[in-house]
């Protein structure tokens, strides 16, 4: 029987997305569950598909006894503040400080958190976590697919385990793993043997699909490669944070050096091989209309658009028009598309009101040079509180809230307008809104791949659109500073040169 103490602090970071994350944005929770602390941490996670709530169950089920600090997350967007990084790595400290003496410590963490003052969240808190309880306690994490794994990361943290599945429909799954590695740490009574092989290209976040090949193949490959090591972690990468260890990471822990060497090297050099295949087709918004609209005339399902590059779930503010007019300037019929994010917006629906037609601008307010508000004259056709329970695998065990919303129509378009940005990654979220998402010839989401799992069983087929967004998916278009000299933008693609050597 154990005694652990747990906490989480999640955030993905696009350090060129538009807003910060403050105290806010983390009491809000961006989808997830709002920041809770002590007694309040379990009933707001039991069930839900977190690592910490896989973590925590498999614990209890074992008997052990497990502690609460804090547990948090927020929409990807910007940097943390220095004010939230505070305020909430203090929370879980001093968290983890009233608990001690424990046997171990468990971290909910994302694995790509840029602060304004660090670089490296995650490595931070690990190593004041480190601090805390000393070399010999052990101090497990689990990390996002999309972690940047640091050096700094891998030396703090006796073992660090990453989700396997993107969408993410293994978190919790996660959780769990983590804690079966726990658990031979502590029977072992010492840290495992780790290596580590970061990789020299960026992946554009929608082609780590792991439905898609090649990364299907590689995490298969992952499983069996970990027969012969304790563990086993493929992060591709969150290419969107600009730092000089941003890359795509393999790891492994062995009981010996040797084990861990021959794992994390067979994978690495497995991904190496397959470089080229982190590509695929992306098409321009009327591109992608105009394919959808010819496609849905003998389909009898959806033909479902990601407009990747405004994906909140890496970041971007959920509310560029592009899309939107493609589906208006192409005459597209019984089309949706969600979430567009107008808070302002919102507010004059709701004073309209159901039934009314109200001339006004939605969108666009991001500050995007190639993006502006799109006016029309729209018909009021559903307006809400937005809440309402998600169905689908990725927010499986949530309610989430959006804030005021509605739907609007124009024409044979209609569109979910919300007051919150939450990544468009459930039927819920058309359903709420009134719209019946089975039932359209064209669903346009803001989501790169995490829409997948809860779309794909309904889709007649599924297309990448380049919108504007703060997340391309061409990565040499971000306005590098700061990656590590030579590091592709993207698979085979040229390589970083920083500005004083260019």
């Amino acid at each position: 029987m154990a005694r652990i103490v747990y906490g989480g602090f999640q955030h993905e970071t696009n350090t060129f997305a538009p807003d910060l994350a403050d105290w806010r944005a983390f009491e809000l929770g961006g989808g997830w569950p709002g920041l809770v602390s002590g007694n309040a941490v379990w009933p707001a996670i039991a069930g839900a598909n977190i690592p910490a709530a896989g973590f925590v169950q498999a614990a209890l089920d074992a008997g052990d006894t497990v502690i609460p600090t804090t547990w948090c997350a927020a929409s990807p967007s910007a940097h943390v503040t220095e004010a939230a990084f505070e305020k909430i790595s203090g929370l879980i400290m001093d968290g983890i400080a009233a608990a001690m003496p424990v046997d171990a410590v468990y971290l909910d963490l994302h694995g790509a958190m840029v602060a304004q003052h660090f670089d490296d969240g995650e490595g931070e808190i690990l190593r004041r976590a480190r601090d805390l309880i000393g070399p010999d306690v052990p101090l497990i994490a689990t990390l996002d697919l999309h972690a940047n794994v640091t050096r700094k990361m891998l030396a703090q943290a006796d073992a660090l385990v990453a989700y396997r599945t993107y969408p993410h429909v293994d978190m919790a799954e996660t959780g769990r793993r983590a804690y079966a590695l726990l658990g031979q740490r502590l029977a072992s009574g010492k840290r495992p043997f780790m290596a580590a092989r970061p990789l020299n290209f960026l992946i554009p976040i929608c082609w780590q699909c792991t439905d898609i090949e090649p990364a299907r193949g590689l995490y298969d490959l992952l499983e069996t490669i970990e027969r012969d090591a304790l563990h086993v972690s493929f992060a591709t990468g969150f290419p969107a944070a600009d730092f000089d260890e941003c890359a795509p990471v393999v790891w492994a822990y062995g009981t010996d050096q040797a084990s861990a060497d021959a794992a994390a090297q067979r994978l690495a050099a497995a991904v190496n091989e397959k470089e080229s295949a982190f590509a695929g087709k992306l098409h321009t918004p009327d591109e992608a209309v105009q394919y959808a609209m010819a496609a849905a005339e003998t389909a009898t399902r959806p033909i479902v658009i990601a407009d990747a590059q405004d994906n909140p779930g890496a970041g971007s503010n959920s509310d560029t028009t592009g899309m939107l007019r493609a589906l208006v300037r192409n005459g597209a019929q019984r089309a949706s598309i969600g979430l567009i994010v107008d808070a302002e917006a919102v507010k004059k629906i709701h004073a309209a009101g159901v039934g009314q037609r109200i001339r006004m601008t939605v969108g666009g307010n991001a500050g995007l040079p190639d993006d502006q508000p799109f006016e029309a004259e729209f018909l009021i056709e559903h307006v809400s509180d937005g809440k309402f329970d998600a169905t689908g695998p990725y927010y499986r065990g949530f309610r989430l809230d959006v804030g005021p919303a509605a739907c609007l129509r124009l024409d044979g378009v209609r569109v979910v307008v919300s007051s919150f940005k939450v990544q468009m990654a459930d039927q819920a979220m058309f359903r709420f809104a009134g719209i019946e998402p089975t039932k359209e010839a064209i669903l346009v989401v803001k989501s790169a791949v995490h829409f997948r799992a809860d779309f794909t069983p309904i889709a007649h087929e599924i297309i990448v659109a380049a919108a504007p967004g703060s997340m391309p998916m061409i990565i040499k278009q971000l306005p590098w500073k700061h990656l590590a000299p030579g590091m592709r933008l993207g698979p085979c693609g040229e390589p970083f040169v920083p500005a004083a050597t260019a």
